[in-house]
């Protein structure tokens, strides 16, 4: 009986204008899935880059140590590697490189074998104009929600 852990990163949807989506597998070390099982993790002030032999890293991902752990624990902030398609890192790579964008992960969760997956989006940073009209737009949005629900009773 397994709980689901689903991590998210609500400010990138914020920040960013997303334009493509991946699952991606993380590498990890003995105790940093047993802290990911406690949601012992954070990836909001997280982002990805690629090192020069073109492999993609998360990197200010956060995972707390684990608190049943001897001297054999892990590093908290360390960078730990993405795990994808050749095929998807040569596109996310020229992406980023042409064309200024950034990989932002979205959310961190367990899959159906227990294993750690991460969401991450091709994105654009948006302006500060941009921000103001989304929150508008969510703004508008609940006023509306509120004024059907009101009409239907």
């Amino acid at each position: 009986m397994q709980k689901n852990i689903n991590i998210k990163n609500k400010k990138a949807r914020f920040e960013y204008e997303l334009l493509d989506k991946f699952t991606a597998g993380i590498v990890l070390g003995g105790t940093e899935i047993k802290s990911i099982r406690e949601s012992k993790a954070s990836i909001s002030e997280s982002f990805c880059e690629f090192n020069d032999r073109g492999e993609l890293f998360i990197v200010n991902m956060q995972i707390d140590e684990y608190s049943h752990a001897s001297h054999y624990n892990h590093k908290p902030k360390a960078e730990r590697k993405l795990l994808l398609h050749k095929q998807e890192l040569k596109k996310l790579q020229k992406e980023v490189n042409t064309s200024g964008l950034t990989i932002v992960p979205l959310n961190l969760f367990l899959n159906e074998k227990g294993l750690a997956k991460i969401n991450i989006a091709l994105a654009k940073g948006k302006k500060l104009y941009d921000k103001r009209e989304t929150l508008k737009d969510r703004d508008n949005k609940r006023d509306l929600d509120r004024i059907k629900k009101s009409f239907n009773n």
